[in-house]
């Protein structure tokens, strides 16, 4: 298993660039079955109010990307089966949007999600293997493999492969978050400037304006504006809040080490 997996992470890594390595990643889906491809990732999985987040990054192999416009400013992947059902998982699935009732995404179907199913089924997308990955740090991703035109004979070969295929999703996902560029750490269209993060970091461990002011060497009217500016992107009413949201979207953090 050690020489197999090492084997797969020294394909997925020798292309440079994060492109090529999805498409070194896609050949390989291709030679187990599967003939498009899926990968999203997204640092928080739910907003605030505890709705599934757009992911910051999504990549398409041998699919429309018109399904961008659908899944991004449409609002689908907030109402995804598939999506709701990697949250609560870590297990790799086979799912079939055509016999949804014997599928695991059947409990989450309904008159609200039909036009995720309608735009899969027009396509011929309605069968696939979904892997959720689920980071330490609480981001997220999922790697999918589609079939078009799958019959019961692929739902078959999916079930004997898909040990395999979790095993190609994970080195995969590891062998492109090193090239993952700061956008893809970005919450929707949050995006505060290094200042005002610093800001925000010092004013999270209970530091006045003025205090953080002397450390940044800046003046304090200069400090309550970043942290004003701050607050307005974030929809906060106070500084307090701004924190808490801040947090929440792990904008305080610093690049993950893994990644760098």
């Amino acid at each position: 298993m050690l020489d197999e997996i090492g084997t797969i992470r020294r394909q997925l890594t020798a292309p440079e660039t994060l492109e090529a390595r999805i498409d070194r990643a896609f050949d390989a889906m291709k030679a187990i079955g599967f003939d498009a491809m899926i990968y999203d990732y997204t640092p928080v999985p739910y907003d605030l109010d505890g709705q599934i987040m757009v992911p910051s990054l999504l990549k398409l192999r041998n699919i429309s990307e018109d399904m961008r416009e659908y899944w991004f400013d449409r609002g689908y992947f907030r109402i995804d089966p598939v999506q709701q059902l990697a949250l609560r998982t870590s297990a790799p699935f086979y799912w079939n949007y055509d016999t949804c009732t014997d599928s695991p995404i059947g409990r989450f179907m309904s008159d609200d999600t039909a036009p995720v199913r309608r735009y899969l089924r027009e396509r011929d997308m309605s069968t696939g293997v979904t892997v959720p990955v689920h980071m330490p740090r609480g981001d997220c991703a999922t790697v999918t493999g589609i079939r078009f035109g799958a019959d019961r004979a692929f739902e078959q070969h999916a079930l004997r492969s898909i040990a395999d295929f979790n095993l190609l999703a994970h080195v995969f996902h590891e062998a492109i978050c090193p090239l993952f560029d700061n956008n893809a750490f970005s919450v929707g269209k949050i995006r505060l400037t290094e200042r005002e993060r610093e800001c925000l970091r010092y004013s999270a461990e209970g530091l006045s304006a003025k205090e953080i002011s002397r450390i940044i060497e800046r003046s304090v009217p200069t400090v309550v504006m970043h942290l004003n500016a701050a607050a307005k992107k974030l929809g906060a009413r106070n500084r307090t809040q701004a924190v808490v949201r801040a947090a929440h979207y792990r904008l305080l953090e610093d690049r993950p080490s893994y990644l760098l």
